[in-house]
């Protein structure tokens, strides 16, 4: 199985790289200082990953608010099992603002999807996917995201082997190309490394990218603090 995760954030929204940030978890993941949690963890000893996408949808309300920076660190420390909880729990879920949660192992990836009314739960069978702010964006009938339109095919077609034993760009190959956003400025809708300059003077964008492999000769976690280079990427230390 092979992951690439893009977090889109706040530019000055303060964060630390993939280590394990969480005493006593065999979790590895970034960490986000502000509210304390991640947009991508994994668990080395099964292995599994967990990643979080912001949804769009009715916001919750001030009262009960949490974080959905606690649902990656979940969902790898006990597995699949806590999205079904999840969509079974609508009470629970009302505390989060939007999101899509994916969850994977070597068996299965499933994804939870919340747009602040009503929990969706889908299995993504083998193959290539891609997953926006919109949710599941390919293959679809019709692909109408632009990202998934652009790159959907790209990915697809450049499939790399991921292999923890070989150095970064023949584990990658073509995909260290793509994830340097394939020539796109990042303005266009297509573009998976993002920049806006939002009216009150903040900035938004791609903060992180990373790459994750499961496999059965183990699992590579390999991290790009800045995005758009091709050069920059290293490859996380997982052991305890």
């Amino acid at each position: 199985l092979l992951l690439l995760g893009v977090r889109d954030e706040l530019k000055n929204r303060p964060w630390l790289p993939p280590a394990r940030h969480w005493p006593g978890s065999p979790l590895v993941g970034g960490l986000d200082e502000q509210a304390g949690g991640t947009w991508l963890a994994v668990q080395p000893d099964v292995p599994r990953v967990a990643c979080l996408l912001n949804g769009r949808g009715t916001q919750a309300g001030q009262a009960g608010r949490r974080s959905r920076g606690e649902l990656p660190l979940r969902a790898a420390a006990d597995g699949a099992g806590v999205l079904k909880e999840l969509a079974d729990d609508p009470a629970a879920l009302a505390a989060y603002d939007p999101f899509h949660l994916v969850c994977a192992d070597m068996d299965a990836m499933l994804m939870l999807g919340w747009d602040g009314d009503r929990p969706a739960v889908r299995n993504l069978e083998p193959g290539t996917h891609v997953l926006t702010n919109a949710g599941h964006a390919y293959p679809a009938d019709p692909v109408t995201e632009p990202k998934a339109l652009h790159f959907g095919p790209k990915f697809a077609a450049a499939r790399p082997s991921g292999d923890p034993a070989l150095p970064l760009e023949r584990a990658w190959g073509e995909w260290l190309t793509l994830t340097a956003g394939d020539g796109l400025d990042p303005g266009d809708p297509r573009a998976i490394v993002a920049h806006r300059d939002l009216p009150d003077g903040r900035v938004w964008g791609s903060t992180s990218l990373s790459l994750v492999a499961l496999g059965a000769d183990g699992i590579r976690y390999d991290f790009q603090p800045h995005p758009g280079a091709v050069t920059g990427w290293y490859t996380v230390d997982i052991t305890a």
